[in-house]
């Protein structure tokens, strides 16, 4: 019987994205995240007096800032030297991507796999052979793993490939294989990267994905972590997942539906929140709000964003000892019914009501409305707009629809107070 490590995608000391400009951000946390996953993935080979460790590409994040990214990776590197736990690592697309040339020495007991074609290196205790390849560029689009060797006998045999598989929602298309060529190879396990969500494609043999070391931004919510993998006498194999991060990220949902009030929609967070606390013990969380349902306190929410996301704010700090961030409040609630303003209204109110009315009953118009007046604008939106985890869809009719709710109730409650005595 034998243990090894699987693990992809460290990302070490990825960058972050404009994280310091969101106030109250565990900026120091979230930037050596990465570092601390990392140096727990080490203390877990040790601990576990695993045969060896597997990473399946991107154990950077590009180009190095400096050396100081390159000396920690050799430091821990020299920790599994010293424990005779060898390291097998191929290059992934973000790996490639690296346009310097900082190469430094690795200690002995660290391989990193050829990018000029598929190489096997064997162990004989345990008897195990790993078969890899590294990117040569950071764009690979063919089939790698269609030129890895068959299978040598007599031995556990392990793939490692960094790849999209058949292709998944999120992630760039390299190195795309299917399951039914990983398995013609007769390998035992094929350790994966790329994809950072934990997910098994095949059980028999096993083919998979362990995932990330530590989420990097709310599109990587949940635990993360490392595949620890037992092999027994008759090859057979048994995966455990082993959390490693040291901060986690969670969307966390609050269906206001029915609250009479922004009151008994905090009253609801603060339940979620507590449930979200009690399953993930002692872990720092970031957290992104989604209000959602129908209910009356929704104008009262969005007229009154910044005070209820305070609310939200202070109730976080208050149940978690401010070990909660609330990265995002987002509010997708809307009214119980369309008509909620008083019978009295009339003049600019009617006919913003039926304006709203017929924009919500022909989105067509809505999109052509949007089309006319925002084009322009839409093509001077900076990258950063456009592109993050959030962006502004000026194009996209869901997100339009979405936008023309939460701006009606604003401008009722305008109209309906101008001119009022202070």
């Amino acid at each position: 019987m034998f243990k090894f490590i699987h693990a992809a995608d460290i990302h070490l000391d990825s960058p972050l994205h404009k994280l310091d400009a969101y106030e109250g951000a565990p900026v120091h946390q979230i930037r050596q995240a990465t570092r601390a996953a990392f140096e727990n993935l080490v203390n877990l080979a040790m601990n576990q007096q695993v045969s060896f460790v597997l990473i399946s590409g991107d154990l950077y994040d590009g180009d190095w800032k400096d050396y100081n990214t390159g000396l920690y990776f050799v430091s821990q590197m020299c920790r599994l030297r010293d424990a005779n736990i060898p390291v097998f690592i191929i290059a992934g697309n973000h790996d490639a991507a690296s346009k310097i040339t900082k190469n430094l020495k690795l200690p002995d007991g660290v391989t990193i796999f050829s990018s000029n074609s598929p190489e096997t290196f064997q162990m004989k205790h345990p008897g195990v052979a790993v078969h890899g390849q590294s990117f040569a560029s950071p764009a690979v689009t063919k089939d790698l793993s269609a030129d890895y060797p068959p299978a040598q006998p007599g031995c556990f045999n392990i793939g490692m490939l960094h790849t999209c598989a058949s292709g998944k929602e999120g992630h760039a298309p390299y190195a795309p294989c299917t399951l039914d060529g990983l398995t013609s190879k007769g390998y035992d396990y094929w350790a994966l990267g790329h994809i950072h969500k934990r997910e098994i494609l095949k059980e028999n043999p096993v083919i998979v994905f362990p995932g990330n070391i530590q989420g990097r931004h709310i599109r990587e919510t949940g635990a993360k972590g490392c595949l620890l993998v037992t092999v027994d006498d008759n090859g057979k194999t048994v995966t455990d997942f082993m959390p490693l991060d040291v901060i986690r990220w969670f969307e966390l949902p609050v269906d206001a539906s029915g609250a009479d009030n922004g009151y008994d929609v905090i009253e609801r967070f603060n339940k979620g929140l507590k449930a979200l606390i009690d399953q993930n013990t002692g872990m720092p969380l970031v957290v992104r709000v989604i209000l959602s349902g129908d209910t009356i306190a929704h104008n009262d929410l969005v007229s009154g964003r910044e005070r209820w996301k305070n609310e939200i704010r202070a109730t976080a700090a208050d149940i978690s000892n401010d070990n909660v961030w609330v990265e995002k409040i987002k509010i997708h609630s809307k009214l119980p019914a369309p008509d909620t303003f008083p019978e009295t209204a009339d003049g600019p109110i009617r006919e913003l009501e039926a304006i709203i009315d017929e924009l919500r009953n022909h989105p067509e118009n809505l999109i052509l409305l949007a089309k006319e007046e925002l084009s322009s604008l839409e093509v001077k939106l900076p990258p950063e707009l456009r592109e993050n985890d959030d962006p502004l869809l000026l194009s996209d009719p869901e997100w339009l629809s979405g936008l023309l709710e939460q701006v009606n109730p604003m401008l009722m409650k305008r109209l309906m107070q101008k001119g009022t005595p202070e």
